[in-house]
């Protein structure tokens, strides 16, 4: 059996060596969210009330969810999906509100959270939670008055993923549903070329002593920050190598892509319509309606 020790130097050697430049949506370009291990300690993150890196903190999602219900016309029996739904932080707050939620997240720990968030919150017969890849999940026709996209989550996928999850968002709605979709405003994103590193023995990256080195670069010609990071486990002796892209999407050409799909009315709200967000300045709300 080979030492740690060897694996390291050799995985050493391989990051010496490595391309200048990372392939974008190498190794899928994201996380890997629906690995039991990583999806547990990404849950942590989601939960962790001290930040808000995964998901935003109660106080602020407080704030967020009469706006949402207020610009998704919903009502009391009408029927939300919720793309992408995490630890159903939000959908079991809608549910709290007398409205029907179908979540979809391909993350084990979080899908099992949000269910078990939902019978704790006595909303789990209007609550409905499945593990699935988004990006393949057959979504019902005609079934929803409304569906949400959070937390920039769109911005992880391939544009051509990204517009037939659009495509396949506008079939799942009712004639006049309406689709709200959040995004990392173009002007705020970091176009920097970094390098940084850090130890650590406990957090998303492991949950044993490991050095995490990290870099990012910015792809002009495809508007696309890649973040590639080598995490050493010290103890065992193995090395992850993570491509994380972010697409972004200029204002008008996200408005075009939701046109594309068939979707009317379409309009964003720059820093969450002035919501007392921490971040609010960061992020755009697109809102688009089904054609009756």
């Amino acid at each position: 059996m080979e030492k740690p020790a060897n694996k390291l130097y050799d995985a050493l050697w391989r990051l010496f060596q490595r391309p200048d430049h990372p392939v974008p949506w190498a190794y899928g370009g994201n996380l890997p969210w629906d690995d039991p291990a990583f999806s547990e300690r990404m849950l942590r993150e989601h939960l962790d009330q001290t930040h808000g890196a995964a998901s935003r903190v109660d106080q602020e999602r407080a704030a967020q969810i009469p706006w949402l219900i207020n610009h998704l016309s919903l009502q009391p029996g009408m029927h939300l999906l919720d793309v992408t739904c995490g630890p159903g932080l939000y959908a079991v707050a809608f549910a709290q509100n007398q409205i029907q939620v179908t979540g979809v997240d391909f993350a084990p720990a979080a899908v099992r959270h949000a269910r078990r968030l939902a019978q704790e919150a006595g909303v789990s017969d209007i609550c409905q939670f499945i593990e699935h890849d988004v990006r393949t999940f057959d979504f019902p026709s005609d079934e929803f008055e409304a569906a949400t996209i959070l937390y920039g989550q769109l911005a992880v996928m391939t544009k051509s993923e990204a517009l037939d999850l659009i495509k396949n968002v506008y079939r799942a709605l009712k004639p006049g549903g309406t689709f709200i979709l959040e995004l990392l405003n173009p002007e705020r994103i970091d176009k920097s070329e970094s390098t940084w590193w850090f130890t650590d023995d406990r957090g998303l990256w492991g949950d044993s002593p490991f050095l995490c080195l990290g870099e990012r670069q910015w792809r002009a010609e495809d508007q696309i920050s890649i973040e590639r990071y080598h995490v050493f486990h010290l103890v065992e002796g193995e090395v992850d190598e993570i491509i994380l892209c972010d697409q972004l999407y200029a204002v008008e050409d996200l408005k075009a892509m939701l046109h594309t799909a068939g979707f009317r009315d379409v309009c964003h709200f720059s820093q969450w319509d002035n919501l007392p967000l921490n971040d609010a300045a960061e992020w755009l709300v697109y809102k688009g309606v089904k054609k009756p």
